[in-house]
């Protein structure tokens, strides 16, 4: 028998799910002299990112990344191995360092900032009612004038193929194979399919991509999304675009698909794991949204939330990958702070424009603001300027020479109206561009700033330079 709730204290701000947005919403508010619990029902806080998403993901990225430059592009250097083995114990143990001190660091954080931690599943009886109960049986309640939702996602399943953790795996357990798998195939083209397609492909595996849309990355720019794929195949990838996945049978060691293409044409390919990463869903686990009638957007996955993330529900807000818009731990972020801010009693925005969004393979894929379809579909004149990192002294020293930088600004007022980049350092160099559209800033804003030299960042300036036609190092 459940033991009865017992009340704790009054709280001015509950957040359920210690997520990128949920612990920044919490360390926000704190910070404006509100009191603050937050519920996470998992030991580590930080949630998807930190323990099974972002973090780990980028972790083994750089480390598979070593070990392919080591085997590809060492020698041009003049560094010579007598032999180059993999240790993936060894890989995994740095990876789940990483996490925990970035964790840690979390709970420390919560402490400094006089946070309350609950640790146990969050439920809401009534607007104002917050019940938590742990993995020991103990409940807790907790009154609360703002209760904050920030549980998240979780991986899509295939209804035909669903989730066994063994042959067929989400992203949680691609990052933690015990073995490089010999055949890999990623179902879906999108940045954790191919992120986590690279890591496997660097170490070893054969990988094939599987992917419905007639391009990889169908979110990003056109032009950007045709490079990397270039790139990527050139690494070893495989890609079947504008092909669904058909059927699957799975056996004691392998799985074997069925892959339709565009004009129906049939074929099987044989895979010792499948990934598959065709999106992620919005994760309310012990929310009763009938019973505090919170209301769906557009009758989908997502909560409604007004533009102060208001659900339907009295003093009860919703924000991350709960509600619509792109399901980027950073956006949860932006909303987590304004909403704390907003709850405080300021001003508090997120500029959904401006927010960016990459793919952290080799070469980076990093875009901000509108692709060159969104405009030409919706009428707006702009000028394109472009140049490509094999014109950048800095790129050709680190021999790094792929890809290019775009810029995309309004033909009458020269404002920056999105940027795509695909090359060395794309994800920090896109904020260059970020933070001049969130002043209004225009191309020769970028191109009338000094750039040190030499450094990949010149290559951001050559686009905006090239913008009005005067491009200094490209002809």
């Amino acid at each position: 028998m459940a033991n009865k709730p017992r009340t704790e204290t009054r709280y001015d701000v509950v957040v359920i799910g210690a997520g990128p947005g949920g612990y920044v919403c919490a360390i926000r508010a704190a910070q404006l002299g509100l009191s603050v619990a937050l519920v996470e029902q998992e030991k580590a806080l930080g949630g998807t990112c930190l323990n099974i998403g972002c973090i780990p993901s980028k972790a083994l990225l750089d480390s598979s990344e070593r070990f392919a430059e080591a085997h590809t592009h060492a020698a041009e250097h003049g560094i010579a191995f007598e032999s180059i083995s993999l240790d993936l114990g060894a890989m995994m143990k740095r990876k789940d360092k990483v996490v925990r001190k970035l964790t840690g660091g979390l709970t420390a954080l919560m402490k400094h900032n006089g946070i309350t931690v609950l640790h146990g599943s969050g439920a809401i009886p009534e607007p104002g009612l917050v019940e938590v109960h742990s993995a020991e049986g103990e409940s807790t309640r907790i009154e609360t004038t703002h209760t904050v939702l920030a549980t998240g996602s979780r991986p899509s399943e295939l209804p035909f193929l669903p989730f066994d953790g063994r042959l067929v795996v989400s992203s949680t357990e691609a990052l933690a194979f015990e073995e490089v798998p010999e055949r890999l195939v990623v179902v879906g083209a999108g940045a954790i399919g191919l992120e986590l397609g690279s890591v496997w492909a660097r170490l070893g595996s054969s990988v094939e991509v599987v992917e419905m849309m007639p391009q990889i990355v169908p979110a990003f720019d056109r032009d950007a999304a045709r490079a990397l794929q270039k790139e990527l195949t050139r690494q070893g990838l495989t890609f079947h675009l504008e092909t669904k996945l058909a059927g699957a049978e799975s056996a004691d060691r392998h799985v074997s698909l069925t892959l339709e293409d565009k004009q129906g044409s049939e074929r099987t390919i044989e895979a010792d794991k499948v990934l598959v990463a065709v999106g992620r869903t919005p994760r309310v686990d012990g929310i009763d949204l009938e019973a505090l009638d919170i209301k769906r957007a557009d009758a989908g996955p997502h909560l409604e939330v007004d533009e102060r993330y208001r659900t339907s529900a009295r003093g009860i807000y919703a924000i991350g990958d709960l509600v619509p818009g792109p399901m980027l731990a950073h956006k949860a972020e932006e909303e987590g702070a304004a909403l704390a801010e907003l709850l405080a009693g300021k001003p508090g925005h997120v500029n959904y424009g401006a927010i960016p969004n990459v793919v952290y393979t080799f070469p980076e894929l990093a875009a901000v603001g509108r692709s060159e379809q969104e405009l030409a579909e919706d009428g707006v004149r702009y000028r394109s300027g472009r140049f490509a990192f094999s014109a950048n002294g800095r790129a050709l020293a680190m021999g790094a020479t792929g890809g290019w930088v775009k810029i995309l600004a309004e033909e009458n007022t020269d404002r920056v109206l999105g940027a795509q980049i695909i090359g060395p350092g794309a994800s920090d160099l896109i904020s260059e561009v970020v933070t001049v559209m969130e002043f209004g800033g225009s191309a020769e804003d970028i191109a009338r700033t000094c750039h040190a030299h030499p450094t990949l960042s010149e290559a951001v300036r050559e686009a905006a330079l090239s913008v009005d036609g005067r491009a200094i190092h490209s002809t």
